[in-house]
């Protein structure tokens, strides 16, 4: 249903330093560089950034939250420390999210700006 999705924020070099070690546990790079623009996917752009004034603001009462697929547990591990270590803040331990479905495994972050990231994979351990 959705093609891409698009985010706003403040400063593109310290935002590429947190998704490209966060995205390489799960495989995805950056495909797309431009001044100001970044374009994130595995076989082609899906996630976009770009530089903004006014990004959208952090905002952890919205609901708003952007979940990326996982191929394995491992890599959703991965994922979390990576984040951490490149500037991210802990919004969620990888673990079972038993209320979410069986096999929900899940960690969650916030990037430089605030936005609410998640790896998820469904797969059974």
């Amino acid at each position: 249903m959705i093609n891409h999705i698009s985010i706003g924020v403040r400063d593109v070099t310290k935002t590429k330093r947190f998704y490209d070690a966060a995205f390489k546990p799960l495989g995805y790079t950056c495909l797309s560089q431009s001044p100001g623009s970044l374009g994130y996917g595995r076989d082609g752009v899906a996630f976009w950034i770009s530089a903004s004034e006014s990004p959208v603001p952090a905002d952890t009462s919205s609901g708003l939250h952007l979940c990326f697929d996982a191929p394995t547990r491992k890599s959703v591990d991965a994922f979390h420390a990576a984040a951490l270590k490149a500037g991210g803040g802990d919004n969620g331990k990888p673990g079972l999210r038993a209320d979410y479905g069986e096999n929900y495994y899940a960690a969650f972050v916030t990037d430089p700006d605030g936005y609410r990231i998640e790896a998820y994979c469904s797969a059974a351990a």
